[in-house]
């Protein structure tokens, strides 16, 4: 018992998964209570059109944050201890995010009804919903500008912090919206939650203070938006094809089998969602701050394997659980009406571990910049993913969308083996000058 204790208490990545588990508990009850709510109170078809929204949405906020994320985070965790290096990072990255968000918020706002007519049924008409996105937007920005800053400084008590508060704040809102405004208040919630939480960051702000000096134009390089071009593009490529695939994906459930059966979709998608918030907050938080800073494929190695021994076995056991009780997740995070979710389970609870095993991996086309790996990569997986869904869902129903999802990460994490083979698999020399090849 002493030596597991001191292995936990040695063990780095446990302690951020430890230290995360409280922000991702309060994250995944507040996810659980505004899937209730929905529901309940507007329905499956609801839920078919949030999920159009949600995905909409994500592809903005990525446009007007070019992306950037990731990228500022490995350079502030490379160069937190240059001053000149760090203000050049930071100063490119806040005036590009500010210009990139400007002229996307006005796209919004004044493209708002055509915006409408593309991602909801004609016979809707929420383009009010647009333009108060396009308002909430700089805030969402700003938010992501300083958590990409805490992250690499590695500030993880601060930033679990701030994602406590704000996602109490949130769902507090959501719910009320919800029950006041009915779908009109849930798809209010969808495009400003986000940028709520930036109240909260302003307190992380105020005690970062030593940092706002070096934010200054003058200190805007070319060379460092170039640097931060590829991370741009890679994030970009993802959020603008992915959530457009999936919107695709719902809208042929829709067309095809109905907005109801793609509505059960969407509720699938967000269980998937609940589960996979730890490991994915884990690899933001953890893996690419420590992938950006190795550069030996043994250390490599090492970290991969490690994640695969002390996270997988957990998560794996997670999934199974989440399996067995399916039918009593569905009653207390939905409602009756959802039942046929329960059909949906054993596919995507399959396609997200192999997901998992890959991103875990993948990870390391942003960590050392592969770009031409991640977007190749990245092309092929939706390629596979629509034309799969498509396929299945003629075949099976709606269930075909996730054995389409379960097929599709099979795929990719062979890609992904091969490409890393001789790096997770091969003999390394035993040299100290040694490095992975960007």
């Amino acid at each position: 018992m002493k030596k597991l204790i001191k292995y936990i208490n040695n063990n780095v990545l446990i302690k951020v998964a430890s230290l995360n588990s409280v922000s991702l508990l309060t994250r995944i009850v507040g996810g659980l209570l505004t899937s209730n709510a929905i529901a309940h109170f507007i329905g499956a078809e609801g839920m078919a059109l949030i999920g159009n929204l949600r995905n909409f949405v994500y592809s903005i906020q990525s446009l007007a944050t070019l992306g950037l994320y990731n990228g500022v985070v490995k350079y502030i965790a490379e160069f937190k201890s240059n001053t000149v290096e760090l203000s050049k990072t930071i100063s490119s990255t806040f005036y590009l995010g500010f210009i990139s968000t400007v002229v996307v918020s006005f796209l919004c706002y004044f493209n708002a009804e055509f915006i409408n007519d593309i991602i909801f049924p004609k016979y809707n008409d929420y383009a009010y919903v647009i333009e108060v996105l396009a308002i909430a937007l700089p805030f969402y920005t700003l938010n992501m500008f300083t958590f990409s800053i805490m992250n690499g400084f590695s500030k993880f008590k601060i930033l679990i912090i701030i994602n406590i508060i704000g996602q109490i704040l949130g769902v507090s809102v959501t719910l009320l919206l919800i029950y006041k405004n009915r779908i009109d208040g849930a798809l209010i919630s969808v495009v400003i939650s986000e940028s709520l939480i930036f109240l909260i960051t302003l307190v992380g702000i105020v005690n970062q203070r030593s940092l706002i000096p070096l934010i200054k134009i003058s200190n805007v390089r070319f060379i460092n938006i170039k640097k931060l071009s590829s991370y741009s593009v890679m994030a970009l490529f993802s959020a603008m094809v992915i959530p457009m695939v999936a919107i695709g994906i719902r809208n042929y459930i829709s067309d095809n089998i109905g907005l109801r059966e793609a509505g059960f979709w969407e509720a699938m998608t967000r269980i998937s969602k609940y589960y996979l918030m730890f490991v994915s907050s884990l690899l933001t938080l953890y893996i690419l701050p420590r992938l950006s800073e190795i550069n030996n494929p043994k250390e490599f190695r090492n970290e991969v394997f490690n994640f695969y021994k002390t996270i997988i076995p957990i998560f794996a056991g997670g999934l199974l659980v989440i399996y067995l009780l399916r039918s009593y997740i569905i009653t207390i995070v939905f409602s009756s009406e959802f039942k046929p979710v329960e059909e949906l389970f054993l596919w995507q609870l399959l396609g997200d571990f192999v997901k998992v095993l890959s991103i875990v991996i993948a990870y390391q086309f942003l960590a050392k910049r592969m770009f031409w790996h991640y977007i190749i990569t990245e092309a092929f997986s939706v390629l596979i993913l629509y034309v799969s869904s498509v396929l299945f869902v003629d075949m099976y129903g709606v269930k075909g969308a996730t054995i389409a999802h379960f097929v599709t990460y099979v795929l990719y994490y062979c890609v992904i083996l091969l490409i890393f083979s001789s790096s997770l698999f091969g003999v390394i020399p035993d040299e100290k000058d040694l490095t992975i090849n960007d």
